[in-house]
């Protein structure tokens, strides 16, 4: 097992409440749970998202934490949040990165995978893997 590791996943949602279609407007949440896979105390100190919508428009997002807070994950433990974003499509995609220290002082990448934002499948189809 590795030594560094942390585990995402990602359960995205159309917010048809906070859209306004006819404005370009599309409202998204996602609900993310980080676990700590790996063997090491680490924790997560800033993420970094790629949001594409269905033009082409590439918006990159950085910053400290997530949702206000640098969790602090021991082996098997994991944080959970939810956060969103808007689209001036109907559809698009997120992925990005979070930075991460382990209690050792060795830093690591971990990945956030792909994930499709829908306003079309109504936010029922629960989580979708993307290969």
């Amino acid at each position: 097992m590795p030594k560094y590791q942390f585990s995402v996943e990602v359960e995205p949602q159309y917010l048809a409440d906070q859209s306004e279609p006819a404005q370009e407007l599309y409202g998204f949440s996602y609900t993310i749970t980080v676990r700590n896979t790996g063997d090491v105390p680490a924790q997560l100190i800033s993420r970094h998202w790629i949001i594409n919508d269905a033009r082409g428009r590439t918006e990159e997002v950085r910053g400290l934490g997530v949702v206000g807070q640098q969790p602090l994950l021991k082996p098997g433990e994991a944080f959970q949040y939810t956060s969103g974003c808007r689209l001036r499509t109907s559809t698009g995609t997120m992925h990005g990165s979070y930075f991460c220290v382990a209690a050792d002082g060795e830093r690591f990448d971990v990945e956030i995978p792909l994930f499709v934002l829908d306003a079309s499948d109504g936010g029922s189809s629960g989580p979708r893997v993307l290969h």
